[in-house]
């Protein structure tokens, strides 16, 4: 099927459903990589005209990968609900759009659709709204998580505590944990980046958060990212596995080159399931995704990398995470060249996750080779605290050593708490305060010296 608009007095066909949406897209660079950005802006207005007739059932007719050679594909048709679909079947994406922004899309409305929509509508949709748009409908929208801590409550923000270190020396990754604690990071999960994928190092990693998690009884989770695979081995083993970590995209192809299938996921959630390590709720795994992933894998089948990206929040929706996060600008300036196109992708993820049904955070970043600075970072870091991201990444100062590049730091966070009225997670919140690390409005208290309540930890880490 085509498309068709004129504007201008020039009519502008799109081939297949594909290339409307890609011609819709907003400019970045990645599309512009693969060839599949418009060609002027007229052609991008031309293709929005388009795409806001598309009724939302043609995203169920038109696979924009064929079913037969795409797990991800039939996950999204096989799994669709009809009957939670029912209240927009009847629209066009252009007039979905009207009714997400309408007050009767209230949170309940939207909780209920979730399982109706398909990545394919949310990001139809999100290409007809403007970033104030994305801000407000992804704001109306709460999903709920918890395993030891309890994440996405309205009013709340968490974050997650990073203390990569280059070598994985304990004593660094020691400095930067009790950094973050000090600063009231960590309610979302204490995750470390391993730089190697050994298993024995993630081992002693995995014993050294949990020996910290359970001596001095802090209400979190702890992951080492490592591959799906040596954390499926480590359980097997008896090792401490909190949260199930793997990076996911949104083609087989995609997930092909991760060395991962949905299959070998299953797997892992079983596993993770039955070690009953939560206290507070069972959500088990923890996924990062990232807008370019399947273009630098060769696997985007033609497809543009916003919905290529929404397509692999399908494969987070299957396994009920507690956390979902987009490394917004970390592939770098060849999939999003700027400050200003990170920040659209920010808010695109961000938001046609949580449609979707996810618990939906970022790490606010950008490579060292990107046109950005830590301007972009508060500017990110802002309207994602107005639009609801149940959590953040946070580093030590916001540079990460091991990882080389720039993110949002322990101190961003406590500035947005401040100029958002937010709260860490409740049973985090709860844990600070019995330590006497909140000061009377809540805040964290400036102490220093023997008498910080941390100390105790400080030393032991130390040692």
């Amino acid at each position: 099927m085509s498309y068709t608009s004129v504007l201008g007095g020039r009519r502008h066909r799109f081939d297949t459903l594909a290339r409307l949406l890609a011609a819709a897209s907003p400019e970045r660079s990645g599309d512009r990589l693969a060839g599949l950005a418009a060609a002027s802006e007229q052609e991008r207005v031309a293709a929005r005209w388009a795409l806001a007739d598309v009724p939302l059932t043609e995203f169920l007719a038109e696979p924009l990968i064929p079913y037969e050679t795409d797990d991800v594909t039939r996950l999204i048709l096989d799994t669709h609900d009809t009957a939670a679909f029912a209240p927009v079947a009847g629209l066009t994406v252009g007039e979905f759009r009207e009714w997400l922004l309408s007050p009767g899309a209230d949170a309940a409305a939207l909780a209920a659709l979730a399982p109706g929509l398909t990545p394919e509508m949310v990001a139809a949709v999100s290409k007809l709204m403007g970033n104030a748009d994305l801000v407000a409908v992804a704001r109306k929208v709460r999903v709920v998580t918890a395993f030891r801590s309890t994440i996405g409550l309205p009013g709340r923000l968490a974050t997650r505590l990073q203390p990569n270190h280059p070598t994985d020396d304990p004593a660094g990754v020691a400095a930067a944990l009790l950094d973050g604690l000090l600063l009231g990071s960590g309610d979302a999960v204490i995750g470390i980046n391993p730089a190697t994928d050994s298993p024995k190092a993630v081992r002693d990693l995995l014993e050294l958060l949990d020996g910290v998690i359970r001596r001095y009884a802090i209400p979190t989770q702890s992951c080492v990212l490592c591959h799906v695979t040596t954390s499926v081995d480590l359980m097997s083993r008896g090792a401490p596995v909190d949260l199930v970590f793997q990076s996911i995209a949104g083609t087989q192809a995609a997930n092909a080159s991760f060395g991962v299938t949905l299959g070998l996921l299953d797997e892992a959630y079983e596993a993770a399931l039955a070690l009953e390590r939560g206290t507070v709720g069972h959500n088990v795994m923890y996924f990062e995704t990232g807008q370019g992933s399947a273009l630098s894998a060769g696997a985007h089948h033609g497809v543009d990398q916003q919905t290529v990206e929404a397509r692999a929040y399908a494969v987070a929706r299957r396994y009920d995470p507690l956390l979902v996060n987009t490394v917004v600008g970390f592939i770098g300036p060849e999939y999003l060249y700027d400050g200003r196109q990170i920040l659209r992708a920010a808010l695109e993820d961000h938001f046609c996750g949580k449609l979707l049904g996810l618990p939906m955070g970022l790490d606010i970043c950008y490579t060292n080779h990107a046109d950005a600075d830590d301007d972009d970072i508060a500017t990110m870091l802002t309207m994602l605290g107005v639009a609801g991201a149940s959590f953040v990444i946070c580093t030590p100062g916001g540079d990460d050593i091991m990882l080389n590049y720039q993110s949002a730091s322990y101190h961003d966070a406590l500035y947005l708490r401040e100029v958002l009225g937010l709260r860490p997670a409740p049973e985090f919140e709860s844990w600070l305060d019995s330590i006497g690390l909140l000061d009377e409005k809540g805040g964290i208290r400036e102490t220093t010296g023997a008498a910080h309540p941390l100390t105790a930890i400080g030393k032991e880490l130390a040692a």
